[in-house]
């Protein structure tokens, strides 16, 4: 029988165990979800919330489960980090006060934290006694990348759930089985999703998702004869393009909140648009990240072409501007702009204009590859 936790893909420990777990109603009150990047700690971390929340435990099926996997459940809060080196005291403290507020539609309030890693010493003792005492109706889902880069004291209030590595080739095979799609298909959408499952399916499902890498391919590949001008509207192109999914989305919130709004107290409609704010931030984050993940893919494959192994390209569909780059550039220089998308990849996790970020990525990169002059 279907139940949200079939949605945890590449991760069988994991599902089994949070199955028993609402099975024997044996769940606490605090999680530590650790694991690489692409090894679907938000999507379990969703159904979980979903099951807590479920009458049925998660059947999949219901309007609670429904709403949670949209993350649309205004008892299911998400947070990620808003300083310029991780979490902010007072977003912490928002957190701490938003815990001691009654739930709007559950009996539960579930509170997903994300990249806990980056939760300093002061964030870290705001937030220490609602870890380890949190009111009755709350439960705490935290992600972090490893066990060992989370504060101790963060580590010792909560129950741990390691999540392993999905290979690659893992990855695109349960993506091509989930969707119908071919492996090299496959393989093409696992790049472009920093290797998660579950965003690859909704990846392979966009069309919008589908032109927008098509779009970052054919700025990569113009970035040879591309001026200082040039970048710089590429930049801002690349903008447009990655927020353009999230009007649809604030639309809809919009007209739900205005629906509901008639049946709801004013402190309720306060939780409600600050959730509907932090959802778009995060859509925005993923979707520059989805920016940081197709050139990624696209430099590493310039990478195995210029090492001579051709084969092992996975964007089989503009192999021939690869090969093209990769004749003009050398190993050393693709490391390089490597490494500048990497900067990217952090820059975004902070109040940080998009657009200088990009401008800054596209920049560099043009400037490991060619040698072309770059303002920075």
């Amino acid at each position: 029988m279907a139940d949200v936790f079939g949605q945890i893909y590449g991760q069988p420990r994991v599902r089994d165990f949070l199955r028993a777990s609402i099975a024997s109603g044996r769940t606490t009150h605090a999680y530590l979800f650790t694991g690489p990047a692409g090894s679907n700690k938000t999507q379990a971390a969703y159904a979980l919330a979903a099951a807590l929340l479920c009458e049925n435990g998660g059947c999949a099926a219901c309007p609670v489960c429904e709403r949670v996997r949209a993350r649309k459940h205004p008892d299911v809060r998400y947070y990620a980090p808003e300083g310029a080196n991780g979490y902010l005291v007072d977003q912490i403290r928002e957190i701490v006060s938003d815990t001691a507020l009654a739930p709007i539609q559950a009996r539960l309030k579930i509170y997903i934290v994300d990249r806990v890693d980056l939760l300093g010493t002061s964030a870290a003792n705001a937030f220490l006694k609602t870890l380890e005492e949190p009111p009755d109706d709350v439960v705490l889902i935290l992600l972090g990348r490893t066990r060992e880069s989370v504060l101790p004291t963060i580590v010792s209030r909560c129950s741990v759930v390691p999540f392993r590595l999905i290979p690659a080739s893992e990855a695109a095979a349960i993506l091509s089985q989930r969707t119908g799609a071919s492996l090299e298909v496959a393989k093409v959408a696992i790049e472009a999703c920093g290797g998660s499952v579950t965003r690859g399916i909704e990846f392979l499902k966009s069309n919008e998702r589908l032109a927008f890498r098509r779009t970052v391919m054919e700025m990569l590949a113009r970035l040879d004869t591309a001026d200082t001008w040039d970048v710089i509207g590429m930049a801002s192109e690349l903008v447009v393009a990655a927020k353009a999914p999230l009007d649809s989305v604030r639309e809809a919130n919009e007209a739900k909140l205005a629906q509901d709004a008639d049946f709801l107290a004013k402190s309720a409609i306060r939780q409600i648009e600050a959730r509907n704010k932090r959802e778009l931030t995060a859509r925005s984050v993923e979707s520059f990240r989805q920016i940081a993940a197709i050139t990624a893919s696209f430099l590493r494959d310039v990478l195995v072409v210029c090492a001579e192994t051709g084969n092992l390209v996975i964007n089989y569909d503009v192999r021939d501007t690869i090969e093209a780059v990769a004749s003009r550039t050398s190993e050393p220089n693709v490391v390089r702009a490597l490494q500048a998308v990497n900067v990217f990849n952090e820059s975004i996790s902070y109040n940080v204009s998009p657009e200088t970020c990009l401008d800054a990525m596209l920049f560099e990169i043009g400037e490991a590859l060619y040698g072309t002059h770059s303002p920075y």
